[in-house]
């Protein structure tokens, strides 16, 4: 390749004043994402950060394992560790979290029966209520997405043949099963609660829902806040409960990236990135994928076609709107997220967290 791998946290220094925190430069906008790197910010734990919300380049949330929620305001700098006491006494799996600014947020816990939980806090995780618990043994919640600050949607893998779709429209207080409109899943088929993408929007009304493990590796598509789905066939790798789309990224209502694999350490993932211009119902795989798994994803805002791409075995950038990927980094993360001011963030296992920055 012809963009070498960036050594993650080396940095050139200003030769001015530092500024204020969480504000130093970004890579920017109209910036050569290729040019800059991650960043390591030292948060101090060992949890394994599946959940992931940049809300700016200063502000920031995590959530993962042993019920941990961390928060910066100083663009990593410190981090207050936020943690629900309840998902902490109970280690519950915090999957998934969506912020909408430094003060509220909601965080998804995943798991069989009554581990899938919603938490939601308005003080900036001083206090957390519990807005949702799982009633159904069947039922195991692995992603949730917001349209905007009042609307939001959870998905389960399927119960009696279908994928449950959970919705809000009041900032996530108060949660409703939806009925109906949900074609049926395929033998085996599930979503991968892996970085909390298989469940994703765009705009006000258009949400995307990742499968896998079935015979094929499929995308639901409701343009319709989760009432009615279309479903699609992609091209990534599938026939194995280990393979299938992971992640889903979606710049619009129509131009998408579909990125998976399987998960599993030392085995091959051919064709694991796909790209959709008509919202999701046809896909075409990459010409040149990312050489492994990656399990999330996020455009670069102000870009024409700028997208990053991270797994265990690195990060990888587009910048052809993902018919072609390079390596970008080579360290380990699990979910990756860009705010609007060009702030982007990763995070995995052991209590990585990274921002993007020049190099």
């Amino acid at each position: 390749m012809s963009v070498a791998i960036l050594a993650v946290g080396v940095l050139t220094g200003p030769a001015h004043a530092a500024p204020a925190p969480g504000t130093e430069p970004g890579p920017g906008q109209g910036q050569d994402v290729t040019t800059a790197g991650w960043a390591l910010k030292e948060t101090g734990k060992t949890a394994r950060f599946r959940g992931l919300s940049a809300v700016s380049r200063s502000t920031a949330w995590v959530a993962g394992s042993k019920g941990t929620v961390l928060r910066t305001l100083d663009g990593g700098r410190s981090w207050q560790d936020v943690s629900p006491p309840g998902a902490v006494a109970e280690e519950l799996e915090l999957r998934d979290i969506e912020a909408f600014d430094a003060r509220r947020a909601v965080a998804l816990s995943i798991g069989e029966g009554e581990a899938s939980r919603v938490l939601r806090t308005e003080d900036g995780g001083a206090t957390w209520t519990e807005t949702f618990r799982n009633p159904d043994p069947r039922a195991f919640y692995d992603c949730l997405t917001f349209f905007d600050a009042r609307h939001g949607l959870a998905m389960s893998d399927p119960v009696d043949g279908k994928f449950r779709i959970l919705s809000t429209d009041d900032g996530g207080r108060h949660w409703r099963v939806l009925s109906g409109g949900m074609p049926d899943a395929l033998p085996g088929e599930a979503g991968f609660a892996a970085s909390g993408q298989c469940l994703v929007s765009a705009g006000p009304r258009d949400v995307w829902l990742a499968t896998g493990g079935g015979a094929s590796a499929r995308v639901l598509h409701s343009a319709d806040r989760g009432r009615t789905w279309r479903v699609a066939e992609s091209t990534l790798p599938a026939g194995d409960p280990a393979r299938g789309v992971f992640a889903l990224a979606f710049r619009d209502r129509t131009r998408g990236l579909a990125v998976g694999g399987d998960y599993r350490p030392g085995q091959a993932s051919p064709q694991a990135a796909a790209v959709s211009s008509d919202g999701g119902r046809t896909w075409r795989r990459a010409t040149t994928p990312p050489p492994a798994y990656r399990s999330g994803a996020a455009w670069y805002p102000y870009s024409g076609g700028t997208a990053l791409a991270v797994g265990p075995t690195g990060t990888d950038v587009t910048t052809d709107g993902g018919r072609s990927w390079r390596p970008l980094d080579a360290g380990s993360f699990d979910t990756v997220d860009c705010a609007a001011d060009t702030g982007c963030w990763a995070a995995g296992e052991e209590g990585r967290v990274a921002r993007l920055e020049r190099h």
